[in-house]
């Protein structure tokens, strides 16, 4: 009965979003900035936000990983969302489709493959650019990286590549099945790249939120993205939390920056100053994980920095990224003895080090371990 009735409210609360919602977000600014209030108080905390689905277990970006992490209990599911040739929004970390889908099976689109500047790096292969919705549906989704992930290899082409709608739908659902709301975490990928093709994602993907509910600052979504200038131009159309991302080597520039000819760098944006910033347009930051513990020279986790500390002071949250439980990716001193890229080594110390700084949430690619050792709600 409990569940009918939560699931009766969820529903109230999408039929009555055009409304409410919409004072709310016009009353807050549009876009809550550096809001101290917790929007995420009726989730477990800190958030455990499934990196490109449960992509530990299953090939990324594809419905079953995001049905399986929404199983495992994670609060937010995050698809990468890049845009077709007929301006549809879809799931892919990148917009080149050969790493991800079985593309390359498909003789009748040999003809696609093509090399092109890609937020200046020179990338070959076959970009969803090319490529209508239709054409898109005819593709599936493989491992992107198989030898890490051998495992997930027995899964290639049984995914489609989902729309960003047939995700909201899914989320919707799971929400009346299990009872709980559920969030969705989009980042807009090469920002930039897709506005110099007359492509750009931002007010579609706003416009496709609203539409199925999503308005102020309180509706379960965060947008996020590498850049600066499209954030700051949603925190102007839209009351959605936005979350800046700051990426793993310090002297590189987001590369809006680099195409307006700014200095900035994730280095600057990752100091007091920066931050403050940031916090006048986001909502949230995140952070490569090593901003918040470094590693040494060996591979090994150092000491905790003040970047936590010095968000919170301007009422940021700390979603950092990648936590994954593979050898690869851990320090030296948390991976198992064998050898091979595919072994899992000591996953739950990395998390407990980095839930002792204060994190507000994570990107994890297994996201029920990361749940077990957050623990149950408090």
């Amino acid at each position: 009965m409990r569940g009918r009735v939560i699931a009766l409210w969820l529903l109230l609360g999408v039929l009555c979003a055009g409304g409410i919602t919409a004072i709310l977000a016009f009353t807050l600014n549009r876009n809550p900035g550096s809001s101290s209030i917790d929007y995420d108080a009726d989730f477990c905390q800190p958030l455990i936000i499934a990196h490109r689905g449960a992509s530990g277990y299953v090939p990324e970006h594809t419905l079953g990983a995001y049905a399986l992490a929404i199983a495992m209990g994670s609060e937010y599911i995050e698809p990468d969302v890049v845009m077709t040739k007929d301006g549809h929004l879809i799931a892919r970390h990148d917009n080149e489709l050969g790493l991800t889908t079985d593309v390359a099976e498909h003789p009748q689109f040999a003809t696609r493959y093509r090399t092109q500047y890609v937020d200046g790096t020179l990338v070959r292969g076959w970009f969803t650019e090319d490529f209508t919705l239709a054409e898109i549906k005819m593709l599936r989704a493989i491992e992107r990286i198989p030898e890490i992930r051998p495992g997930n290899v027995r899964m290639d082409g049984s995914f489609e590549i989902p729309t960003m709608q047939e995700i909201i739908d899914l989320a919707k659902g799971m929400e009346i099945s299990y009872g709980r709301r559920i969030g969705i975490y989009p980042e807009i990928k090469h920002s930039t790249h897709f506005q110099h093709l007359g492509l750009a994602m931002e007010k579609p993907l706003v416009d496709l939120l609203h539409e199925n509910g999503y308005t102020g600052p309180e509706a379960p979504i965060y947008i996020q993205s590498f850049e600066v200038t499209n954030l700051k131009e949603l925190s102007q159309i839209t009351g959605i939390r936005l979350i800046q991302l700051l990426g793993g080597r310090k002297t590189a520039q987001p590369y809006d920056q680099v195409q307006l000819g700014s200095d900035l760098t994730y280095g600057d944006m990752a100091t007091p100053e920066g931050l403050r910033d940031i916090a006048r347009y986001a909502y949230a930051v995140g952070p490569e994980k090593s901003y918040i513990i470094p590693r040494d020279e060996n591979n090994r986790l150092g000491q905790p920095t003040s970047f936590v500390r010095d968000a919170h002071s301007v009422n940021l949250k700390v979603h950092p990224y990648t936590f994954r439980a593979e050898n690869l990716y851990l320090p030296a001193e948390l991976q198992s003895d064998d050898p091979s890229p595919s072994a899992i080594g000591n996953f739950r110390g990395e998390l407990k080090a980095f839930l002792s700084t204060g994190i507000d949430g994570m990107f994890s690619d297994q996201p029920d371990i990361s749940v077990q050792v957050r623990g149950p709600c408090e």
